[in-house]
């Protein structure tokens, strides 16, 4: 079965409010919605971060130095393992996460 989302029109009751879209070999893709920052974090995996739609603060720590990245719509975020970050929405944003099912 083929399903089409039209990723631009989703959104949620809440911040970071998700769609999964597909569950493959304990990998989870999912479709999110927010307007509010995320929280520190480190996923159980890697974590691919993908913004579909607005301005995303990516704020990360790498060899205990915090840096940051302003991404556009197309950008992608990889986070190996054991990597600390957060995301930070500039208003409202659209973004695709594939990521290890159960992550944080």
């Amino acid at each position: 079965m083929a399903t089409v989302i039209r990723g631009s029109d989703f959104t949620a009751d809440k911040a970071w409010g998700a769609q999964l879209i597909a569950k493959m070999n304990g990998i989870t893709t999912r479709l999110h919605w927010t307007d509010k920052p995320y929280k520190w974090h480190i996923n159980d995996g890697e974590e691919v971060f993908v913004v579909l739609d607005g301005t995303v603060e990516m704020k990360y720590r790498q060899e205990g130095e915090e840096l940051s990245a302003m991404m556009q719509p197309g950008d992608i975020f990889f986070a190996a393992i054991g990597t600390e970050h957060v995301a930070h929405p500039q208003g409202e944003a659209r973004v695709l996460v594939v990521e290890t099912e159960g992550s944080v």
